[in-house]
């Protein structure tokens, strides 16, 4: 779902990748993500969960922002997208689950999370939406990766936050 869920293949495939060979690269994607997901599951229980947060937006930015130019480059640049989106594509939610079950009690941290999974689901929606109307307008993705890039990164910070008497600075 969302931006890369939706419009990898699309995307790789503007680049002269096969279709089949785009949904491979997706699926070696999903394997990261299984591996990524169970390591932040551990990582979370060990180490402050906004600051893991900060580290899976940040990298999730940083793969977004190389992701145009590993498509048009070499298999080694592509691979390293595969590997660092993968590891923290879902990774966010133990470290997110943590935080909302000390924030708001074990009883009602599971309901807060879910919300903010259904928010996810709209956000992921949009993306996928302003994602396929600006490559048909515009010819490629690149806008759309840099600017989730740069949301990204506005989320690593904002993940810092969490739990502070503010998310603005002052």
């Amino acid at each position: 779902n969302g931006l890369i869920g939706t419009h990898l293949i699309p995307a790789s495939m503007d680049h002269g990748m096969s279709e089949i060979a785009a949904a491979n690269m997706l699926a070696l994607v999903g394997i990261f993500d299984i591996i990524g997901t169970t390591a932040s599951g551990y990582l979370t229980d060990r180490y402050d969960p906004r600051k893991l947060l900060f580290a899976y937006y940040g990298l999730r930015g940083v793969a977004l922002l190389i992701l145009p130019w590993a498509l048009g480059s070499s298999h080694f640049a592509l691979f390293a997208f595969i590997v660092v989106y993968g590891l923290d594509w879902i990774a966010t939610v133990p470290p997110t689950v943590a935080i909302a079950s000390k924030e708001f009690g074990v009883a009602r941290g599971p309901l807060v999370y879910g919300w903010v999974f259904a928010a996810h689901q709209v956000g992921a929606a949009f993306a996928a939406y302003v994602a396929g109307l600006s490559r048909t307008v515009m010819g490629d993705y690149v806008l759309v990766f840099n600017g989730a890039a740069m949301l990204c990164m506005i989320a690593a910070l904002c993940a810092l936050r969490i739990g502070t008497s503010s998310l603005l600075p002052g």
